[in-house]
């Protein structure tokens, strides 16, 4: 016997999960509704099945093929239009004409005995055999009342309450003769129950019900498709599942990785090639996909994830459904009974309420608040760029197919011809991700030269030798599985607010240009680009003294890019030094605050007991530098900005220095003190940069490891920082020690604030308010002066839901005071 599955349905009462999947597809316990459907045919011997298609046909035959995976023979039927159930079925009629057929469903849940079913049909001699369940609500669907015998008396679609008159209903299910067909017209809409079953009772053919024991769940709505995982998870239904029962109710399928730390209390189901990190938690009646990321401190209860979706850090998933290819950042909070399309993205910290439904490809923004349906409409986020570029997760936000686009966009902003230098650090992914970029650019009419992996200073360097721009592509500090794609202008600094939003326009347009055959892009890769970039180094930063002073530095490379430029650099320097972790590691192509502070305390040791002068120890990319002195003591960086603000001012005596406006008010003091200015910038890097280019100024840095040496570069540049360092040690003769020593004590504190974006206005309003007749400094956010000197900085986040707060007195106790005071205030104003 043959077998029929219908499975040609739209679904739309499931929508948004039916937009751009059909029904039979949709996943129960990550698996197709339909592949469990023919796991039940073959386990009854009906191994030769035809299958009826219409909505989204192709990707239900892409799928399943011929069958031969489930060791099953499919042959399809496609309507052009929809035909009904019946006239469905008819379509099919040249491969069913010669015996009884099965007709089922491909998007109900069930495990009846099928064979029980048809042995019923034959002992009857009936035309046409119903396979009837009971439910308690019979509203949704067809009622059917049998006599002693099993035949059918009367049927009522879909009726009232009033009408209502059994709870015996039709589910969709048929043993068929082929002489069925007789009454059923071809290439026009009919159906089983409305049309046929009606002609046959008028003529007294012989059809018969069938009441089936077992599991039945029509899978037709958001609730039953929930309903149907939760059944299936509490072993309700005979289906297989894949993997592995870890512990009772607990299933993880072949590949996943779940840390011995996450939270599992089941029933639950983790599909394959998972990964649940440390803290996660996911509770009952959840199931997680193929591929899915679930990041720490997420939580998620009755929610079903499709494959293919990051669950971000601390973010809160109850009874929803989420589909395949979806990202959902941190904090994101998604109630119970919404439901999120495929590819779509939910900002972090957002709010989707209750039976929302997200449409497939729509950003909800960050902080955003959903109350209604989002349909047609697809919010775009706000700002492309961050405070590093284009920065998001590795092929979770930045993909290969992202960063074509983007390179391709920038290339529209170039002149055909134009060259482009691009760059990278050591990790795989910014390797991977760099190649899209060539590409990208090429096809776009762009020369490229590809400087491969090199320290940032250097990209930027050699990017201003005759580019008309650059991209750097690096792991974001701090954050191993996150990247920034670096967009330079063609001095090598970042791009300023005005390309970046001619950047952000035409990448949001799609305009991008695309070359002619003939005028592809070529490829260089420029030789000797260390030797370059310090024999420039080397004739711009003052290196007077160093070889007769007899100094002695240990330098550490963090096994990152920065240890490429040192060997050249070291030997013309003529100082007595010694390198450790010099060598790259892939693995470690960022680090985090906690392996910093280790390899800073390793370094000081070793400084200490080879008695050397300092040490210095880079970040993987050669733009920031941290210092221990002479004792082996770590120089904190915000301390560090005054040191070396000290050596400079005390050298050139007079001059302008760019520092951000949260910096100790100490640095004006050492300033002043050795006839130079503070010219204060906001805390963008790109600020300090501009002030940095400005003729007469002698010094910059951000108090995180970042300076910047005018002679050399308006940029932070840790080689050229560690150069001017040593030069400036060297003709003062003091230690670092004494230099830090002389300087006063600063007493600056800094707090975080977490403040839901649709606040942030109001936050500012108030402490403007707050701050009455005091002296308020709006350079940079808000920093309110009191008439003791004491200060207070608030500065929203222009990337995340965080309000930044600074408070500087003349004692710790003070500025906590004082922090303490307009904490309360922004806190009162974002609730």
């Amino acid at each position: 016997m043959k077998a029929v599955v219908m499975a040609g349905g739209e679904g739309t009462r499931l929508r948004p999960m039916t937009s751009s999947m059909p029904k039979p597809l949709l996943p129960v316990a990550n698996r197709p509704i339909m592949e469990h459907v023919l796991r039940l045919l073959k386990r009854h011997g009906l191994n030769e099945t035809v299958v009826t298609v219409q909505f989204l046909a192709s990707l239900v035959k892409n799928y399943f093929g011929d069958g031969e995976e489930l060791g099953m023979e499919l042959t399809y039927a496609n309507e052009e239009k929809p035909l009904g159930t019946a006239g469905s079925v008819k379509n099919a009629e040249e491969a069913l004409k010669d015996d009884a057929f099965l007709v089922i469903s491909g998007d109900a849940l069930t495990d009846f005995d099928l064979t029980e079913l048809i042995n019923f049909h034959k002992e009857k001699g009936a035309l046409v055999t119903v396979c009837l369940t009971r439910v308690p609500n019979p509203l949704e669907f067809g009622i059917t009342i049998v006599d002693e015998e099993g035949k059918v008396e009367r049927f009522l679609e879909k009726p009232t309450w009033g009408q209502v008159f059994s709870d015996t209903v039709n589910t969709g299910i048929y043993v068929m003769e082929p002489e069925v067909f007789d009454y059923v017209e071809a290439d026009v809409p009919v159906d089983w129950s409305g049309d046929v079953f009606p002609q046959l009772m008028k003529e007294g053919k012989p059809i018969y019900g069938y009441v089936a024991e077992g599991y039945w769940e029509d899978v037709g709505t958001h609730e039953s498709y929930v309903k149907a995982q939760a059944d299936v998870l509490e072993g309700k239904v005979d289906v297989e599942l894949d993997g592995f029962e870890i512990s009772p109710g607990v299933w993880v399928a072949e590949g996943a990785e779940v840390h011995p730390d996450a939270v599992l209390r089941g029933p639950l189901y983790i599909g394959d090639y998972a990964k649940v990190e440390a803290g996660a938690e996911i509770r009952e009646h959840s199931v997680v996909g193929s591929n899915v990321v679930v990041k720490s401190g997420a939580f998620l209860h009755k929610s079903v994830v499709h494959d293919n979706v990051y669950v971000g850090p601390h973010s809160n998933l109850r009874g929803c459904v989420v589909g395949k290819n979806t990202d959902i950042m941190r904090a994101a909070r998604i109630e119970d009974g919404a439901v999120i399309g495929d590819e779509c993205l939910i900002g972090e910290e957002s709010i989707v309420q209750g039976n929302v439904r997200v449409y497939p490809f729509k950003t909800i923004e960050a902080g955003a608040f959903v109350n209604t349906s989002v349909i047609w409409e697809s919010r775009g986020q706000a700002n492309l760029f961050g405070a590093r570029g284009v920065s998001g997760i590795l092929n979770v936000e930045i993909t290969p197919e992202l960063a074509v686009r983007l390179a391709g966009a920038y290339a529209t902003t170039l002149k055909k011809g134009a060259t482009v230098t691009t760059a990278r650090d050591h990790s795989r992914g910014a390797r991977a991700l760099k190649r899209a970029v060539i590409s990208a650019l090429q096809a776009s009419a762009i020369d490229v030269r590809d400087l491969e992996n090199v320290p940032l200073p250097v990209a930027r360097q050699q990017t201003a030798r005759g580019s008309a721009g650059g991209i750097m592509i690096r792991t974001s500090p701090g954050v191993p599985d996150s990247v920034d794609i670096m967009f330079f202008d063609s001095q090598g600094a970042d791009l300023s607010q005005g390309s970046q939003r001619k950047l952000d326009r035409v990448f949001a347009r799609q305009e991008y240009r695309r070359a002619f055959p003939g005028e592809i892009g070529d490829l260089h890769f420029p030789s000797s680009v260390f030797d370059s970039y310090t024999g420039s180094l080397l004739r711009n930063v003052d290196t007077t003294g160093i070889s007769e002073s007899g100094l002695k530095v240990v330098v550490d490379a963090s096994n990152g890019s920065a240890g490429l430029v040192l060997p050249s650099l070291l030997g013309k320097l003529g100082v007595d030094s010694l390198t450790i972790n010099p060598g790259l590691d892939e693995s470690r192509p960022t680090e985090t605050a906690e392996m910093r502070r280790k390899g800073l305390v390793r370094l000081g040791e070793i400084v200490a007991s080879s008695q050397a002068a300092f040490g210095v120890r880079f970040d993987p990319v050669g733009e920031r530098l941290s210092l221990v002195d002479e004792k082996g003591r770590i120089i904190e960086d915000d301390r560090a900005l005054l040191v070396l603000l000290d050596l400079v001012a005390a050298e050139r005596r007079s001059g302008r220095v760019a520092l951000p406006v949260t910096t100790t008010r100490i640095a004006e003091q050492v300033a002043a003190y050795h006839g130079t200015q503070v010219e204060w910038t906001t805390t963008s890097p790109d600020d300090l940069t501009r002030v940095g280019a400005d003729e007469g100024t002698i010094f910059g840095g951000d108090g995180k490891g970042g300076f910047i040496v005018p002679e050399f570069s308006s940029v932070f540049d840790g080689t050229a920082a560690f150069v001017r360092l040593i030069g400036l040690v060297a003709r003062t003769q003091l230690t670092l020690s004494q230099i830090d020593a002389r300087i006063p004590r600063a007493h600056v504190l800094k707090r975080d604030l977490a403040t839901p974006w649709a606040v942030k206005g109001l936050v500012m309003r108030r402490v403007v308010e707050e701050a009455g007749d005091r002296f308020v400094d709006t350079t940079d956010g808000v920093r309110v002066v009191e008439a003791d000197g004491r200060w207070v900085m608030v500065l929203p986040d222009p990337a995340e839901a965080v309000t930044h707060l600074w408070a500087e007195g003349p004692d710790d106790a003070s500025a906590q005071a004082l922090l303490d005071e307009w904490a309360a205030v922004v806190d009162s104003a974002g609730r």
